[in-house]
C-alpha cells in the first residue's frame, strides 16, 4: 500500500476506509461482525486511515470501530468528527460549534473509541452562530492536552478554512469530491488547500455508490436507505445521472477495470495530497476499491474523464438540505 501525506506531515495510506455505512444511513441491515471483519481486512491490505464520526449510529459507529481495531490501534490513523449533534434516538439537534461542546464531544468520542487520543479530529460542519475562531480555539486546546494529534474541517468555504488555519494549522479538509461532485474545483476550496499545504480527503468518491453502476432505480436501495430521499436519486435526476454511469462503464470496460475503480483512479490522480475514503461494509467491494490503486491513468485519460463529467453536469443537489454545507 502506497502512502500519502496530508497537511502538517500526517502520513496515511493512499486510500482510506469510510465506516459510516456500517452503522447508519446506507443500512439495509447492520452486521457488526461482518463490518469488523471488513475493518480488519482493510488493515491487512495496508489501509491505515479509518474514518468515523460521533453522529454515525448515532454514537455506535465509533464503538464499532474502536472495538474492531482493538490491539491493532498502533496500525491505525484514526479520524472522527464532532459538530453534527444528534440524540441517542437518532434525532438531529443541529450544528454545534460551541467551545464547551467541543471538549465534551471529544471526551465522549475517546470513551466510545476506547483510545487515549484521536489522530485526526474534524469539525464536521461549521456552526453559523459561533465564530470559527472560538471553535478552533477549543480544538487547539485538545491538541495541547494530547487528546488530539491533528485537526481537520469538513464542508467549509475558503474563507472559513483560512480563518480556522490561522488559529491552528489544518491537516485535512474533508469534502465530497468525485466525478459527479466537482464543486471544490470551482469554488476555490481545492485551490485554497493547495495554497495552504492542507491535505484533501474526498468523501463519497464513488458518488454515494452511484458510480459503481449497481444502482439503476430507487428500488435497488433498501427501504431504510437514506439515499431514497437524496435529490440525485429521485425521478428524472436519477435517469439523467445514470447516463454518466453508462459512459463511465464503457470507459472502464476499455480500461479493463470496474466503473468504481476508474472513478477512484480519477480522484487519486488529482494529487498526492488527496486521500479518498470510499465507504463499504462488504468485503468484495473493499478489495475492489483497494485494487483501484493499480489502475494508472495517463494525463489524457484523466482529462477525458473530466470532460465526460464536467462541473455542474450532475442533476440534483448534494443534500436534501444544503444549508449546513459550503459555509
Amino acid at each position: 500500500m502506497n502512502r500519502r501525506t496530508l497537511g502538517q506531515g500526517l502520513s496515511v495510506s493512499a486510500l482510506g476506509l469510510g465506516c459510516m455505512g456500517m452503522s447508519d444511513f446506507y443500512t439495509g441491515g447492520r452486521d457488526d461482525v461482518a463490518s469488523t471483519a471488513v475493518i480488519n481486512r482493510a488493515l491487512d491490505l495496508g489501509i491505515t486511515f479509518l474514518d468515523t464520526a460521533d453522529m454515525y449510529g448515532p454514537f455506535t459507529n465509533e464503538v464499532l470501530v474502536g472495538q474492531a481495531i482493538g490491539s491493532r490501534r498502533d496500525q491505525v490513523v484514526l479520524a472522527t468528527k464532532f459538530g453534527n449533534e444528534r440524540l441517542a434516538d437518532g434525532s438531529f439537534v443541529g450544528v454545534n460549534g460551541r467551545p464547551e461542546y467541543v471538549t465534551a464531544a471529544c471526551d465522549a468520542s475517546l470513551l466510545r473509541l476506547g483510545v487515549d487520543h484521536i489522530d485526526l479530529y474534524y469539525q464536521h460542519r461549521v456552526d453559523r452562530h459561533v465564530p470559527i475562531e472560538e471553535t478552533w480555539g477549543a480544538m487547539k486546546l485538545l491538541v495541547d492536552a494530547g487528546k488530539v494529534r491533528f485537526l481537520g474541517i469538513s464542508e467549509a468555504s475558503p474563507a472559513t478554512i483560512r480563518r480556522a488555519h490561522s488559529v491552528h494549522p489544518i491537516a485535512a479538509v474533508q469534502t465530497e469530491w468525485s466525478l459527479w461532485t466537482r464543486d471544490v474545483e470551482v469554488n476555490d476550496v481545492r485551490a485554497t488547500t493547495k495554497e495552504l499545504g492542507i491535505g484533501f480527503v474526498p468523501y463519497s468518491p464513488l458518488g454515494r455508490g452511484m458510480l459503481s453502476g449497481q444502482i439503476r432505480s430507487i428500488n435497488d436501495l433498501a427501504d431504510d436507505d437514506w439515499r431514497r430521499h437524496h435529490p440525485r436519486f429521485q425521478g428524472d435526476n436519477l435517469t439523467k445521472n445514470f447516463a454518466l454511469v453508462e459512459k463511465l462503464t464503457s470507459l472502464a470496460d476499455e480500461k479493463g477495470c470496474t466503473p468504481s475503480q476508474l472513478a477512484l483512479a480519477w480522484v487519486l490522480a488529482q494529487g498526492d495530497d488527496v486521500v479518498p475514503i470510499p465507504g463499504t461494509k462488504r468485503m468484495n467491494y473493499l478489495e475492489q476499491n483497494v485494487a483501484a490503486l493499480e489502475v494508472v491513468l495517463t494525463p489524457l485519460e484523466v482529462e477525458s474523464l473530466s470532460l465526460m463529467a464536467p462541473v455542474g453536469s450532475t442533476s440534483g443537489d448534494r443534500y436534501p438540505d444544503m444549508s449546513t454545507v459550503n459555509i
